[in-house]
């Protein structure tokens, strides 16, 4: 048999290229909504931590970030995972706890990455909002922040990148995602060859692509602020 052949058996004859598909979609779901989980999160800390330092009658808050970031980055995300659907989200399908899970991890990367990039922003931003007659939270929202966002896109896409690959762990929950399908077609067609390099295959061409694609925004937004 050809390995053509042997790839049509495997994938086109059983009808097993509905379930890479399947499992596709659903890594592409995950990721997307456990960055945006993510992101959010990690711009709520960074917030908060930057109002709260200095300010004795807020260092709960800041304990409490902090107690976030060191927990949850001291956890593998597998075993994070596990907790959130054999403990917390008990009968919740695999889905959401991926998402909820994989977004909550990657809010105590981003609240770092976020963090840093309000702090590359100008002091002097936020004194100048002050002097126009605006509170903190307005300055920040209204001059601060879109400045942070502009410094901190090409490490969300990075983060994105680390989600994609983080996100091959969610079949521990019952989960079909792209490695997990590729498993099941595996354990199902006695074929370990050829399922598992196309899930390899897929996973190297979406990072190669998004790494490329984050190259070319950052190039743009290097041109940009030549321009500015």
């Amino acid at each position: 048999m050809s390995w053509f052949e042997k790839l049509h058996e495997t994938f086109i004859a059983t009808g097993h290229y509905k379930l890479i598909l399947g499992g596709f979609k659903n890594t592409i779901i995950i990721t997307l909504g456990a960055l945006l989980i993510g992101v959010v999160i990690g711009s709520v800390i960074a917030i908060a931590k930057y109002f709260s330092e200095g300010v004795p009658s807020m260092k709960i808050v800041e304990v409490i970030c902090d107690v976030y970031v060191t927990v949850i980055r001291g956890i593998p995300v597998v075993v994070l995972l596990l907790i959130f659907y054999f403990i917390v989200m008990t009968g919740a399908d695999g889905i959401p706890v991926a998402i909820l899970t994989f977004g909550i991890n990657s809010g105590a990367y981003m609240a770092e990455v976020v963090r840093s990039g309000i702090n590359a922003v100008d002091k002097g931003q936020m004194e100048a909002g002050r002097s126009l007659g605006m509170s903190k939270m307005q300055a920040m929202r209204k001059i601060v922040f879109p400045q942070a966002i502009r410094n901190i896109l090409p490490a969300i896409g990075n983060e994105m990148i680390a989600l994609l690959k983080e996100t091959s762990v969610a079949g521990y929950v019952a989960v079909v995602d792209l490695t997990r399908a590729g498993n099941l077609v595996r354990n199902n067609t006695f074929d370990a060859i050829n399922p598992l390099m196309l899930v390899a295959l897929v996973y190297l061409i979406l990072v190669v692509g998004l790494t490329r694609l984050l190259k070319v925004f950052e190039r743009k937004l290097a041109r940009s602020d030549k321009r500015n």
